[in-house]
């Protein structure tokens, strides 16, 4: 049971690519790439937006958005107040404050991936089993979201609980385990005595576990009588 969950996300795609090129060949295979292309460049400022209101709408506050101009920052910063059209990374929630409170920051990292669970991998499913190349393609970024941020998010997600246990409880080791770039932290606590590399194993365990985890959801409620995916033709 465990490992048929653990192949879903794997399976799910290699099926849905399967029945779509199958039937639609090199145009389908062309039509899904179209389809992710757009899926992406539509799903990066949603995700980014759904971090800021996550924290806002659970009583954080908001100072400043990144979103790169490629994903429409300059146009969201005419309107957004506290969007900014530019930064190192495709988009990232650079200003924020939760007071302190772990359930604010826990709601925030969170809050993109409820497109994930609903109806991000509905709608993988739909159109896999319905050879909709073009939806299969839009899906992708929404369904994997979790997998695609094992390095970011998922991480976050996963230092914040670990850092509830005694070990990393410490002011000074929570701060430095905590981030959303993991490849920056490494490099920091190998400057650093003692390093927090053991809590950073552990938050990675459990950011790869919270990702399959929130996918299975998303499944499980794609499968449900209102949710479940049209029969084939």
């Amino acid at each position: 049971m465990l490992l048929a969950a653990l192949k879903h996300p794997l399976t799910d795609v290699l099926l849905g690519l399967d029945r779509c090129v199958t039937r639609g060949g090199g145009r389908a295979l062309a039509m899904i790439f179209l389809g992710l292309g757009v899926g992406w460049w539509a799903y990066v400022p949603i995700h980014e937006l759904l971090h800021a209101y996550g924290c806002l709408l659970t009583g954080g506050t908001v100072e400043q958005l990144d979103i790169a101009p490629l994903y429409g920052g300059a146009l969201l910063a005419k309107v957004i107040p506290f969007v900014n059209g530019g930064g190192e990374y495709a988009g990232q929630l650079s200003g924020f404050d939760t007071f302190g409170n772990d359930w604010i920051y826990l709601a925030t990292v969170f809050a993109p991936y409820l497109l994930t669970i609903f109806p991000g991998v509905y709608l993988l499913l739909v159109a896999g089993r319905r050879r909709k190349p073009v939806l299969f393609g839009l899906s992708l970024p929404l369904a994997l979201a979790p997998f695609i941020s094992l390095s970011g998010d998922a991480y976050e997600l996963g230092s914040i609980i670990v850092s509830q246990l005694s070990p990393w409880r410490e002011p000074a080791v929570s701060d430095a385990l905590r981030g959303d770039d993991i490849f920056l932290l490494v490099q920091q606590w190998a400057e650093q005595s003692p390093s927090p590399w053991m809590g950073g194993l552990l938050a990675v365990l459990v950011g790869v576990a919270w990702a399959f985890a929130t996918y299975g959801l998303g499944r499980l409620i794609g499968a449900s009588p209102w949710h479940r995916p049209p029969s084939e033709p």
